[in-house]
């Protein structure tokens, strides 16, 4: 099928794009579907009038009975259905297909028709006469590369509309898009002969094969995706407007801030742009030797061209659009331990952080250089906090200390704040509001892929599985997204979904025995780790947890997560690390102390966990001998050969083949409780559709009336997501809300 008027890139298939021309396949001159004379390919025009055709093709499309194959099922059924035709009959995507196959096909085209189709690892299972079918690029076929001023062809390939392609250059035309449907099929015959060949395996025992686990899971599971897009969430624009008037002016504040600070030391800092990385380094750096080619430094002061806001200007002249300023480094050795790739000390947001030190984002907007007291009184930081030189950065020692080191950090956390202020107006705040990806009934509908190397999901146009951690998120882009009238929204997350998944895979006793008693995971880990920990839990002097009773308003000791915070950070981002299979080294970088001391607690971590590394050595051995790793519904992540890998590769591919089977497992479990949820007759009765999964977090939308009810029936489907059961040694714990807007109900 070939489509008009829609930018694929930025523009959603709902509601978008217009069929020009489609063609149907039904394989050899033996099958059931005969065209006339014995035709088995019909290509059909639709483009100049051509509405009343596609209509003529709508039982076709529209019958149950008839399977179909498709490239993409998403894409092409949501533009059929923007006529009100109604796509039934799916059978399988060759995308999803080819995924199951093999996740990790990152060259020789990736997943497109044509990188699948000519590729001989791919079609090998057809036989040599049908290998021809092969599908080739609209640009190889109908493009041609642009002529230089001096004659000769430059590298960028131009190509008319396909509108006037199907009308100009028909023949031609033809012959490529009825490839769409031939190739299709034949990449389907292929793909599905060599998932019959590869066993299929459910938590390590044996089943049938990957093709019966596609008809069981993926089948269904790519219908529900298309329905889930369709349904889209509905956004209230109003509210991101309102959003988005608080945040440009927030960030006028944090950028008037550094530059008035700035031009204390440099004058023309009052003209520069603040996110040029350029400027910010030189101001800070200037001087400094790189890092990576000893000898060569960056300049004391450069001469830079910025747009001329309207200070200059030459009498009897027109007014220059842009002006020169010099900045140069206002402080002397100014400490920090990142650098970007060329050897330059870096500026992003984590090496600015450095320097700021961790101080509350209310400082930025309610103390202007720490001379306005009457500000103060606004803001939640005491005053015994704001004098704690502990939450200061490197920048404090840097310039002086006292007063002119607060107000240095004060004015370097605002030149953080501008980068997060613009990453939340840049990827939230005004793609939300783009006629592009919205409806008009006003909801949004992302298109949601199996794309990812674990299994996991992907969203695009918008991306809505990318919103901000709730920490961060202090415009509360979330309440944006709300239920229609009359409706609630349901949204359910899984706990702590990849530890247990970890625990259930290793099957190891420790974990699985601080899941069953419940409670602050971290801290039992932290407890287990640390005898001085366990001693004072044994003598009463901390608690695991704490549940207040009536009248109680604070534990008669401290928590343990109060009391050993350091110990418990430590054992938490242990718990994740080694879920996703990091080394010593990179936790010796992440808390910035020896390999030695990373090692060594690490031993502490494994000493009662001895299961999970049996358990990662046997997904090392499986990954080199194998060249695959296995999720709990058998799933596999393809590696390359090991004895052909640098030492470099086969650490990713070790960590990766740690990663793959607990990412790959939460996706399984994640996409099990969706089918399940999906499944539910009393749901469906009660008027509950799913409209979003973003990681472990499903989001419904239905009645207000019955939304207790209906939160109760999704709990018990996502507990027991594998038909009414659940297969893991471990409980699946869900946490479950309803409210009128997404933020609300997190």
């Amino acid at each position: 099928m070939q489509v008009a008027n829609i930018d694929v890139k930025q523009e959603t298939p709902v509601g978008h794009g217009e069929v020009i021309c489609f063609s149907i396949y039904s394989g050899n001159s033996d099958a059931e579907a005969d065209f006339g004379n014995g035709k088995t390919c019909i290509w059909v025009d639709v483009l100049d009038g051509g509405r009343d055709v596609l209509m003529e093709f709508a039982p076709f499309f529209e019958d149950p009975s008839i399977r179909k194959v498709w490239h993409n099922y998403s894409f092409d059924s949501h533009v059929i259905e923007n006529y009100g035709i109604k796509v039934a009959g799916f059978h399988a995507d060759t995308m999803h297909l080819a995924r199951l196959w093999d996740s990790s096909r990152r060259t020789d085209g990736g997943y497109s028709l044509e990188g699948l189709t000519n590729d001989h690892r791919v079609m090998g299972v057809v036989p040599k006469e049908l290998q021809k079918i092969g599908k080739r690029s609209m640009k190889t076929i109908f493009g041609w590369k642009k002529i230089k001023k001096d004659g000769s062809e430059g590298k960028i390939i131009s190509m008319e509309p396909v509108e006037i392609l199907q009308r100009e250059d028909r023949e031609l035309w033809i012959c490529y898009s009825s490839l769409d449907s031939m190739s299709t099929l034949r990449l389907y015959e292929s793909l599905k002969g060599k998932l019959k060949i590869k066993h299929w395996t459910f938590d390590g025992c044996p089943r049938d094969s990957m093709y019966d686990f596609y008809e069981e899971y993926w089948r269904p599971f790519g219908a529900l995706l298309v329905k889930m897009e369709t349904a889209g969430m509905l956004v209230d624009r109003a509210y991101l407007s309102e959003i988005e008037k608080v945040a440009v002016a927030q960030r006028k504040v944090a950028a008037d801030k550094f530059r008035k600070w700035a031009s204390k030391y440099c004058p023309d800092a009052k003209y520069m742009n603040v996110n040029s990385d350029t400027q910010i380094r030189q101001l800070f750096f200037g001087g400094i030797e790189n890092k990576c080619k000893p000898g060569e430094t960056l300049p004391k002061s450069r001469t830079i061209k910025v747009p001329n806001d309207g200070s200059v200007v030459s009498e009897g002249k027109k007014t220059p659009k842009y002006r020169t300023i010099e900045l140069f480094s206002i402080v002397e050795d100014l400490k920090t331990d990142l650098f970007t790739a060329s050897g330059w000390p870096s500026v992003s947001g984590d090496a600015l952080r450095s320097l700021a030190g961790k101080l509350p984002t209310d400082l930025v907007f309610t103390i202007d250089d720490a001379e306005d007291d009457e500000c103060s009184s606004s803001s939640s930081i005491s005053e015994h906090d704001l004098n704690d030189t502990a939450y200061y950065g490197t920048a404090y020692e840097a310039f002086g200390g006292g007063k002119e080191g607060k107000e240095a950090c004060r004015a370097i956390a605002a030149l953080c704040e501008i980068c997060s202020i613009d990453s939340l107006i840049s990827n939230f705040i005004l793609p939300l509001q783009g006629n592009h990806i919205s409806c008009t009934e006003g909801r949004i509908h992302c298109s949601l892929n199996i794309n990812t190397e674990t299994g996991r999901l992907s969203a695009r146009t918008p991306n809505l599985q990318n919103q901000p951690a709730l920490e961060k998120d202090r415009y509360k882009i979330r309440q944006a997204f709300v239920a229609a009238p009359g409706k609630s929204l349901i949204v359910a997350d899984y706990g702590q979904l990849e530890l247990r998944i970890l625990a259930h895979l290793a099957d190891c006793k420790s974990m699985l025995d601080a899941f069953k008693a419940g409670g602050d995971f971290h801290s039992r880990t932290a407890m287990n780790m640390y005898q001085h920990i366990r001693e004072a839990v044994e003598e009463k002097k901390v608690l695991l947890e704490w549940h207040p009773q009536p009248g109680q308003e604070k534990p008669p000791v401290p928590l343990l997560k109060d009391a050993f915070g350091a110990e418990r950070r430590k054992a938490k981002m242990l718990n994740f690390s080694i879920a996703y299979g990091k080394t010593p080294v990179g936790l010796a970088r992440d808390w910035k102390v020896s390999v030695k001391e990373a090692k060594d607690t690490l031993k502490l971590w494994y000493r009662d966990r001895k299961e999970v590394l049996a358990w990662q050595m046997k997904q090392k051995e499986l990954a080199q001998e194998k060249c695959e790793v296995y999720t709990l519904l058998g799933r596999s992540r393809r590696f390359p050969n090991t004895a052909y890998a640098t030492s470099g590769q086969r650490g990713h591919i070790e960590r990766a083949a740690i990663n793959a089977p607990v990412q790959g497992s939460a996706a399984d479990v994640a996409m099990c409780a969706m089918l399940e949820i999906d499944r539910n007759t009393r749901l469906k009765e009660l008027g509950w559709k799913l409209l979003l999964q973003v990681h472990d977090e499903v989001i419904l939308e239905g009645p207000t009336e019955s939304a207790d009810l209906a939160k109760s029936i999704v709990v018990e489907c996502m507990s027991k997501p594998f038909y009414g059961t659940n297969v893991l040694n471990v409980e699946l714990a869900v946490d479950a809300k309803c409210a009128q807007n997404w933020y609300a109900a997190k």
